[in-house]
């Protein structure tokens, strides 16, 4: 939050603050590994004394040794206790193409370069022209490093702190130091690409916390060292501009693999995960997975069963490489849902489209062990009354559950009295593995209801990561909430239970506007601006807010991408609401003051057809609620 103050005082004076950072950043990186490099090899110098006296006026080790009896030589090199050194200082004179072998005789052999040839390599970068860039030869040294699975990204990094990898990779020298000014990059663009190489070398050895479910999937690849390539290129396009970068990366790709020779093949799945390498993210944070009509969607998009393997892995690695902490089990779980449903689509096993088929096959006897003290004919009155859809993806647990809750309900409103028979049935689950709770609620549907959720969660300080509502046919709906503390983590403590209870009673029964509630605990929490510590500069942020028809889903979708503030998702939902749209669906992503929140809307008045004169109006009242006040500047 100090940079644009920093930078300034330092002569950076473009007024727009972000690009004043993102150079100012720049030079600090550049100046910085060089500082890092000059350091790193006076300490390896004077770590090498050897117990003798140097000359006067010679660093310690200075001098380089020759080869002995017992070295191993190797093109030009001498292997020694698990060191290279270079013959002779003319080496890569007399052979360009040796500044990418030796890496590869390095990765090899489990061999440490000797400083001074890392000195050697440095001073040799020129040598490194159109000749060596565009050699077969060179490319085949370069393709054995990358296809050392599990043990390429020592390699790499070394290329890259010596100056070798953007010399014979020109198009990757757009991303050194390129400081990557938005919300989810805490790393500069070309330390990002060596984090997602890393990744993957996790995964093929089985260090990743993640790694087995990946590991499967990748011995399931056709080629799976490919994936090294793709990830080396995936953001070069990023040196050109940030926003398209993905159809940028993969035009400048395109280049690089008809350079390298490349067959048609692999370059086509090459080209087509770089091109859409923020795909999957896309379809898991902002659309219903469970609904077979996405699958079936992004099961025609993908096309092959291995470009989809493909994808799926490179996305876990390059969303682990921008940020490791921001990959918890719960995307994981998304995303692999995702996956798994897609491939069984493209191998031609049928989804339950309708979930009439899984509707029957569930056995009633297994649910009746769970919930003795309901009648056959209760649970079959349940299942008839529920659509088919609600069976696509629910498992037995969960059915049982809904259908101890709506049981519980039912009886509430026959033993009270008309405004008892409002209050919902709430259910409390941790999930230690998502690391949040899962929240189910019965109760009456009911226009609005889900804003006056959205305004209870937010007094009670739980943040929403993803909700799906479910209506009988007797206007009985069953929510369910995934939800976790503002930092993460399971709802701790009875207090946060009751108080989420006590606001949605107020709601619900007492018809009471949440707002001034939310404004007031909102004012509560703010601090004066000379006290506030953001631990990160607001990223450059412009709300993005679309209200469209997808005629591929058949459904109508309001997206937003903007800043958050206490009581955001009240104020949105409400308005919705008040505009004649119930939210039928939400997937609600909330990260670093961002959110990315999607909604499946449908009419209140089932009789009303919509026009695309509504979707403009309710997009303008969207976009004048989410533009920035005075206050927020």
């Amino acid at each position: 939050e100090k940079q644009p103050l920093v930078a300034w005082n330092l002569g950076y004076r473009k007024q727009d603050i972000f690009e004043r950072v993102e150079a100012f950043m720049k030079d600090y990186y550049q100046h910085a590994r060089y500082v890092y490099r000059i350091s790193h090899a006076l300490q390896r110098r004077l770590a090498l004394t050897g117990g003798n006296e140097p000359r006067r006026g010679v660093l310690p080790g200075s001098r380089a040794p020759a080869p002995g009896e017992g070295d191993k030589l190797i093109d030009g090199f001498f292997l020694r206790e698990g060191i290279l050194y270079y013959v002779r200082p003319g080496i890569f004179k007399k052979d360009p193409e040796r500044l990418i072998r030796v890496f590869r005789h390095s990765q090899q052999f489990h061999a440490k370069i000797d400083f001074q040839l890392r000195e050697l390599i440095t001073a040799s970068l020129p040598l490194l022209d159109a000749r060596v860039i565009h050699s077969h030869t060179a490319y085949r040294s370069f393709r054995a490093i990358l296809t050392a699975a599990g043990e390429v990204h020592p390699v790499l990094s070394l290329m890259h702190d010596l100056g070798v990898l953007e010399r014979f990779l020109p198009e990757f020298a757009g991303l050194t130091c390129l400081v990557q000014h938005e919300y989810y990059h805490r790393y500069t663009a070309d330390i990002h690409t060596l984090n997602t190489i890393r990744t993957l070398d996790r995964i093929f050895t089985g260090e990743s916390i993640y790694g087995e479910n990946y590991s499967k999937v990748l011995r399931e690849t056709d080629n799976p060292p490919l994936l090294y390539i793709i990830l080396l290129l995936h953001d070069i396009g990023k040196g050109r501009a940030i926003k398209g970068h993905a159809e940028t990366g993969a035009d400048m790709a395109d280049g690089v693999l008809k350079r390298w020779g490349v067959t048609d093949d692999q370059k086509e799945l090459i080209l087509f995960v770089i091109r859409n390498h923020l795909k999957m993210v896309q379809i898991w944070q902002r659309h219903d997975i469970d609904a077979p009509r996405t699958i079936h969607n992004f099961a025609d998009f993908v096309a092959s069963e291995e470009r989809l393997r493909l994808l799926y892995i490179h996305t876990f690695c390059d969303t682990r490489g921008t940020d490791a902490e921001m990959w918890n089990s719960y995307k994981d779980s998304l995303h692999s849902h995702l996956f798994k449903n897609t491939l069984a689509c493209l191998k031609g096993h049928r989804l339950f489209d309708h979930g009439s088929d899984r509707k029957e096959a569930i056995s009633r006897s297994d649910l009746h062990q769970r919930v003795p003290y309901i009648s056959p004919q209760e649970m079959e009155a349940h299942f008839n009354l529920l659509p088919n859809r609600y069976f696509s993806n629910v498992d037995v647990e969960d059915i049982a559950l809904h259908l101890a809750m709506v049981n519980q309900f039912l009886r509430q409103v026959a033993d009270t009295d008309s405004l008892g028979s409002l209050i919902p049935t709430i259910d409390w689950k941790d999930d230690l593995d998502l690391s949040m709770t899962v929240l189910n609620i019965v109760t009456w549907d009911r226009s609005g209801l889900f804003f006056k959720l959205a305004g209870a969660f937010s007094l009670a300080g739980l943040n929403i990561v993803s909700s799906k509502a479910i209506s009988r046919s007797d206007h009985i709906t069953i929510d369910t909430f995934h939800v976790c503390e503002p930092n993460g983590g399971i709802a701790q403590g009875k207090a946060v239970r009751d108080a989420f209870r006590q606001h949605l009673e107020d709601a619900l029964l007492r018809d009471r506007d949440l707002l001034p509630d939310i404004e007031a605990q909102a004012r509560q929490f703010a601090r004066p601006a000379y006290l506030r510590q953001d631990e990160y500069l607001a990223a450059p942020l412009t709300t993005v807010i679309g209200v469209y028809h997808d005629p591929a889903l058949h459904r109508y979708i309001v997206e937003i991408h903007a800043a958050d503030k206490i009581g955001t998702l009240y104020g949105l939902t409400k308005i919705i609401y008040d505009h004649g749209f119930d939210i039928i669906f939400a997937r609600i992503t909330t990260e670093r003051g961002v959110i990315v929140d999607t909604f499946y809307l449908e009419t209140i008045d089932p009789a009303r057809q919509i026009a695309e004169a509504d979707l403009n109006n309710l997009r303008v009242t969207l976009e004048a609620i989410m533009a920035p006040k005075e206050a927020d500047c």
